[in-house]
């Protein structure tokens, strides 16, 4: 460690910094205007660097490389207006969730175009013209391209300041920002409003994206590699806040460079590898500023919003029909490897389907009943997989033995992490449980001793019994048809009637003697005992478990799940994770693109069936049944 080596590294902290606050900005403008929770924002992000890497190669030598480099943000920004009118426009009155499955839907439409035009390789743009080479720096070089990227933040810090405050479109943006309902009634035409905040929110994501080419190379992970940071900045400098995630992505970006700075330290006896923590350190400081100030370091609280508990109809309990009809389910479903054969590739289909329907029916109990919405619960599918596996591997214990304890390990994990969940609502919960799932991640990502680090665990395998024919697969569906049971009747007891007391109204509820945090933390144990017996399962099934498991993208695919079933159902989280599981593995077995065809698939069911599948259908009963009652 030498005082250059600290600057260097502060230097490019500011580099850093100032390519964060770029798309971080973008998608603060976006949510505070039009309150969407636009997943596909890193898509934009990475279209800005491949767009200006065809640009560049393409025409760099006729109009120049700057002029070039510089039209690429452009052209995203057309592509975000289209995405705004052709599809934003149509679920802006949706629940924040909804609007989230419509996002990742676009997400993956997005990465599979930029496959099939650019290729899976790794692509590396030329050099800045005039500004190949390095500044010398206390005997240290730096690059001078680095140099211009600083100054970037700050000249859009300015730009859009004198926007904001010294037009009227600027003054109708934060107008909007505050109250734009109260915009909307006052004559002004929100639609285009809407559209042109979101063309200059996707314009500086692919100006962030198109002044990276001379910096690194452009790939397909880039999306959700730069959407989780985003998140963080927006979140710990303030919703809506452009000074905010200024200082947001500042902060973030120098605290990972005094990281990689102090390298490897030595504390009471103990070294530790301070560099492995740049991989957490943004979602540990959002983790504490949303427990200190909810609304972010330059953020003001946010007025109250609609949840999905609001939307809902009451549960209902499945009558005589639907209980005759789910035990016909389940008696066909055992009967299935006696008619398809015990080594039939369905019964390794259906074993993914129960297992990921039991994740899919925790969440729900969160999001529907509880009204809390959940960006991390992966977290405790992830907690008890490992526990799991590591019941097995370490101590030796069998596997039944494995599938009691590992689902204590994940509430465990819950009951810490709820305790401060449950203090917030509304989007800063969300964004917690997601700084919570992350820390989780790294953890597991990085303990090489214990966890197997990024390789994760192997040869973790049911016993002997179960490992014979079509026993597992029975053992499955026993184990998922009981908890299933189980949690419904959670819903219908004392507790699941005051979780929903607390989603409807936290201030009748508390005004009648319920203890609205210690119900909704009760609801948090519950959601992550169930969802960690669901991990349980997976490790056996599979064999092993890496930190895949607990990443961000397995919490949304209990989102896409739960959603695309209905929020609104009981069998809706079932439901989903059925089509969503069966799709998945269909469609990728059919195409190399399977991201984008599942993509289509998730939009037009969006835009189709606004109340998931299995509402689509309770709307269509309950039709019949009105007609049925009129003659």
């Amino acid at each position: 460690m030498s005082l250059s080596g600290l600057l260097v590294q502060l230097l490019n902290g500011l580099a850093s910094a100032s390519s964060l606050f770029l798309v971080s900005v973008g998608l603060s403008l976006i949510f505070g205007v039009t309150r969407t929770i636009n997943f596909a924002h890193g898509s934009f992000y990475m279209l800005g660097i491949y767009v200006a890497y065809s640009l560049v190669g393409h025409w760099g030598d006729s109009i120049g490389f700057w002029p070039a480099l510089l039209l690429a943000p452009v052209v995203t920004a057309a592509l975000g207006a289209l995405v705004e009118i052709l599809l934003l426009r149509r679920i802006y009155k949706a629940p924040e969730l909804f609007q989230l499955l419509a996002t990742f839907a676009l997400v993956l439409v997005i990465k599979d175009a930029a496959l099939w035009l650019w290729g899976p390789e790794e692509l590396f743009g030329p050099r800045a013209p005039g500004l190949e080479g390095a500044v010398d720096i206390l005997g240290r070089q730096f690059p001078v391209y680095d140099l211009l990227v600083m100054a970037v933040g700050p000249l859009v810090l300015g730009l859009l300041t004198l926007l904001l405050t010294r037009t009227r479109w600027g003054t109708l943006v934060r107008a909007a920002t505050q109250d734009r309902e109260m915009v909307g009634a006052l004559g002004v035409n929100q639609a285009w409003l809407f559209t042109a905040v979101f063309a200059l929110g996707t314009l500086l994501a692919g100006l962030g994206g198109a002044l990276q080419l001379p910096r690194e190379s452009a790939h397909l992970d880039m999306d959700l590699l730069t959407i989780g940071a985003a998140f963080v900045v927006v979140v710990v400098g303030g919703m809506g806040s452009i000074p905010g995630a200024f200082v947001a992505a500042l902060l973030i970006a120098e605290l990972k460079a005094i990281c990689i700075w102090l390298g490897l330290v030595e504390i009471g006896g103990v070294e530790i590898s301070l560099s492995k923590l740049t991989l957490v350190v943004e979602f540990v400081v959002m983790a504490v500023v949303l427990i200190w100030r909810p609304w972010g370091l330059m953020g003001r609280p946010q007025a109250a919003v609609r949840v999905l508990g609001e939307a809902e109809a009451p549960l209902r309990r499945a009558g005589r029909g639907g209980q005759a009809a789910t035990l016909a389910g389940l008696a066909l479903l055992a009967a299935l490897p006696l008619l398809a054969g015990e080594g039939s590739y369905a019964l390794v289909l259906l074993t993914d389907i129960f297992i990921m329907a039991l994740f899919a029916a925790s969440l729900h109990a969160l999001l529907g009943p509880g009204g809390m919405h959940s960006f991390g619960h992966a977290a405790y599918f992830g907690l008890g997989a490992y526990a799991a596996a590591l019941l097995v591997r370490s101590s030796g214990l069998p596997m039944e033995a494995a599938l009691l304890l590992a689902p204590l390990a994940a509430a465990c994990g819950a009951l810490l992490f709820g305790w401060f969940c449950v203090r917030l609502s509304g989007v800063y919960l969300t964004m917690l449980t997601l700084a919570f799932a992350q820390i989780t991640w790294a953890i597991c990502y990085q303990w090489d001793a214990f966890t197997g680090g990024s390789n994760g665990l192997t040869g973790v395998w049911p016993s002997d019994w179960a490992a014979q024919g079509a026993a597992y697969y029975w053992l499955t569906l026993a184990v998922v048809a009981a908890a299933v049971y189980l949690l419904r009747r959670m819903l219908f007891a004392p507790l699941g009637y005051a979780l929903r007391a607390t989603r409807d109204s936290a201030l009748r509820a508390d005004a009648i003697g319920i203890d609205v945090r210690r119900v909704q933390w009760a609801g948090f144990v519950v959601a992550g005992l169930w969802a960690g017996l669901a991990g349980a399962l997976f490790v056996f099934s599979k064999g092993s478990i890496s930190p895949d498991s607990l990443s961000i993208t397995k919490s949304v695919d209990a989102l896409v799940m739960v959603l695309l079933g209905g929020v609104q159902t009981l069998a809706g989280p079932l439901v989903g994770a059925g089509v969503f599981t069966w799709l998945n593995d269909t469609v990728a077995r059919q195409t190399d693109y399977w991201r984008a065809l599942l993509g289509g698939i998730i939009l037009l069911l969006v835009l189709l069936f606004p109340q998931g599948l299995a509402g689509f259908a309770r709307q269509l009963q309950d039709a019949w049944r009105r007609r049925e009652g009129r003659t």
